[in-house]
């Protein structure tokens, strides 16, 4: 059986790989293991690796990590990937680092009202459907935009890109066409809306397709089965 280092081992050779058979330098893409559904144990594992950042798509889980391990490891910090709802704004103001998940001008609001009263800003990515798939969260990416410009005057949000969850299909063109939707995206808000970010984060590619992800651009991949393993729901 492989461990968790083994395993992230592996998975850094293969974003180094496909950086090079893109013509892109390795260190332009950052790796970010996704611990939902696994123990604080295994985050641990993935520390001794030398990894600090984690993923969680649920807050109350992502929350009770940060309780377990905040006072050991001050150094860990997580990412909600996750679709957030607006009642757990209050939560993830006290310990999130980044919010990859944003879609609303509400949850925008909420989020920045809860951090100015914690006193912290964090850093947020716009989550666009790049696939249209009406069961996803996240906005169109002609929506992207009007969202974009009001988060301007949000001073406790720090927006750094974009972020998206391709299609899941075996047909790579479907999924490669997500990936060059926000691409072009990318381009587009860099010449629309500069004031309020200059783009450069793009987290998109998970286990099963990253590689191609990074052939389009991507600067952060999010990658749990493939370093943790089969995830555990009760």
């Amino acid at each position: 059986m492989t461990s968790v280092a083994d395993n992230l081992d592996s998975v850094r050779h293969r974003i180094d790989a496909a950086c090079l058979a893109a013509g892109r330098v390795p260190s332009q893409v950052s790796l970010l293991p996704v611990s939902k559904t696994h123990p604080a144990s295994a985050v641990l594992d993935a520390v001794a690796a030398g990894y600090t950042r984690f993923g969680e798509n649920r807050v109350q889980e992502a929350m009770g990590k940060w309780q377990e391990l905040h006072e050991g490891h001050p150094e860990i910090e997580w990412v909600i990937i996750g679709h957030l709802q607006t009642n757990k704004a209050r939560d993830v103001a006290r310990f999130a680092t980044e919010v990859s998940s944003l879609d609303s001008v509400k949850l925008a609001r909420d989020l920045a009202r809860r951090l100015d009263r914690e006193g912290r800003q964090i850093d947020v990515l716009i989550e666009v459907n790049s696939s249209g798939e009406p069961q996803k969260s996240g906005v169109a990416p002609s929506e992207a935009p009007a969202l974009a410009r009001e988060l301007a005057g949000m001073d406790t949000l720090r927006v750094k890109g974009l972020m998206t969850v391709a299609v899941n299909s075996p047909d790579r063109a479907r999924v490669a066409a997500c990936f060059q939707t926000m691409q072009d995206l990318q381009q587009r808000l860099r010449q629309e809306a500069p004031a309020t970010s200059s783009w450069d984060e793009l987290s998109m590619g998970m286990s099963g397709d990253f590689e191609q992800a990074i052939a389009h651009g991507a600067t952060v991949v999010r990658v749990g089965t493939a370093i943790f393993g089969a995830r555990y729901y009760s």
